[in-house]
């Protein structure tokens, strides 16, 4: 079952996203029409946060305050839309914080939905598959460069899916305040920023260069904004290109200072980081051999719109990522199809109870899946080896507390389970991970053989602090293993929360 079994988006409804960048949070707001996203509304505002990450990974007040003021508006646009339609998501500078959960639990306040933080591998697939669906269809590679406040990402895909995504910290905000600090433009600090951030890109320059494109693209406003500027300098009439942004870089240095910067077709809130973009995006140039760089209108806000109506729709990512992950380790498919099939049995019979949906029955049904990815590192604690992988792979369609959740169910899927790792889930997870966790518990237990043969009839019943099992009279006296084994997991259920009671007859 997925997801849009049990919030279906049809068509008429609203759907929302929210990119809250290192630059810029944006909401894009549209309404579904035969199976498409149509734009109604937009908003935008310079927050800029990056500019306010210090050194020790905390937040200055006031640009917390200023994303706060913004979620607040965002909020009371959308006040009207279900959580289900709607995807915010934060990116680099929030990846970047010393302790996110006490910014995102502010965010999720003033926005009133769930604030997911997507790595830079999940934010260049999103930011591809959204400049995809705005350009023309083709079968050819296409290279897509973003360059965001914070970071800059590299996506070489075809049709609406990215082959290969490289994520570099080097952004606009970042990069103008590291290299071009009190705002003075030199030559000397231009070579030295363009030689740095080159030294970042040969890490995947020479893999790119060998996988080929027919075109290139930039998705960012940054690139707009370049665009627009080498357009109106008439250095460029199709798109961005090596001479025009040399030109460009001239009439910069020429300029020398930030704070008095003036070009044509330059927006004023873009002059302050429009040194930092140039730099980038002339040692991406010169890096990957790019001879034209086109400009997208389309960009992960429009991936997020997609990727909730792909979700909702029944072709999620995240259950391909699953699949690959269980290759990858080479997991036992048919031990992984036998537990899995046995804890979608006893979800069933306690979903009413507990009140789960079909995209709770889907955590339950991707940690099956993957519940012993770690046996392919060792046997001894393979649980934490796989929490590990879990947490720490990159992971198509999961947002970083995806994967904390996924990790956290497959760390307590055996011996004593560690509250810490449930307390650190946001909070709209603590539950979901535990009775999760529970039907895992037991669905393992049961097929602890690792073979096919029946199991006799299970039934079980739940409140919100007891889990009920009832057995066939005698089965247990048949199977004293099992009689063990659930005696063993009285104790480990009390963690989760839940008082196990085995009843037979």
């Amino acid at each position: 079952m997925s997801q849009g079994d049990s919030n279906p988006i049809r068509s008429g409804e609203l759907i929302a996203a929210v990119d809250m960048g290192s630059n810029s949070f944006h909401l894009m707001v549209a309404r579904v029409e035969h199976g498409e996203p149509r734009i109604i509304d937009r908003l935008r505002d310079s927050v800029r946060i990056a500019a306010g990450l210090r050194a020790d990974g905390s937040l200055d007040a006031a640009h917390r305050a200023r994303a706060m003021d913004c979620l607040a508006r965002f909020g009371q646009r959308i006040a009207g839309i279900p959580s289900s339609h709607v995807r915010a998501v934060a990116t680099n500078t929030v990846r970047q914080l010393a302790t996110p959960q006490s910014f995102l639990t502010a965010a999720e306040a003033a926005l009133g939905h769930p604030v997911e933080v997507v790595s830079g591998r999940e934010e260049g697939r999103l930011i591809f598959l959204g400049a995809a669906h705005g350009l023309p269809a083709s079968r050819e590679h296409r290279l897509v460069i973003d360059v965001g406040g914070g970071s800059t990402e590299f996506i070489i895909g075809r049709g609406l899916a990215p082959l290969q995504t490289e994520s570099v910290q080097a952004g606009c905000i970042a990069s103008t305040l590291r290299f071009f600090p009190g705002g003075k433009l030199t030559r000397k600090r231009w070579q030295r920023a363009n030689n740095e951030i080159g030294v970042l890109l040969q890490q995947f320059a020479e893999d790119y260069r060998e996988a080929g494109w027919l075109d290139a693209y930039g998705s960012s406003g940054s690139a707009k904004a370049i665009g627009a500027t080498v357009q109106a300098m008439k250095l460029s009439d199709d798109g961005i290109t090596p001479a025009a942004l040399a030109a460009l870089r001239e009439a910069l240095l020429e300029q020398g200072q930030i704070a008095t910067l003036k070009l044509p077709g330059l927006a004023e809130e873009r002059a302050p980081v429009i040194a930092g973009a140039v730099v980038i995006l002339e040692a991406a140039f010169e890096a990957l051999g790019i001879q034209r760089l086109r400009v997208c209108e389309s960009s992960m806000r429009e991936g997020l719109l997609w990727d909730l109506l792909g979700r909702a729709g029944g072709s999620d990512p995240r259950t391909a990522s699953i699949d690959a992950l269980a290759t990858r380790y080479g997991v036992d498919r048919a031990q992984a199809r036998r537990v899995e099939s046995t804890a979608l049995a006893l979800f069933d019979q306690v979903a009413k109870s507990w009140k789960l949906d079909g995209e709770a029955r889907e955590w339950l049904s991707w940690a099956a899946r993957v519940h012993e990815i770690g046996l392919a590192i060792a046997h001894s604690q393979h649980h934490r080896h796989g929490a590990y992988i879990l947490r720490h792979a990159d992971m198509a369609g999961f947002s970083r507390q995806e994967q904390q959740l996924l990790a956290a169910i497959v760390e307590a899927h055996r011996r004593k389970p560690d509250k810490a790792a449930f307390a650190a889930l946001p909070q709209r997870y603590r539950q979901l991970a535990r009775q999760i966790t529970a039907l895992l518990r037991l669905a393992v237990l049961f097929r602890r053989a690792r073979r096919a043969e029946s199991l006799p009839p299970l039934r079980l019943a739940a409140t919100s602090q007891r889990l009920r099992l009832g057995l066939p009279a005698g089965w247990l006296e048949q199977h004293p293993l099992s009689e063990a084994d659930l005696t063993q997991e009285v104790a480990p259920m009390g963690e989760l929360g839940l008082a196990l009671e085995v009843a037979a007859g």
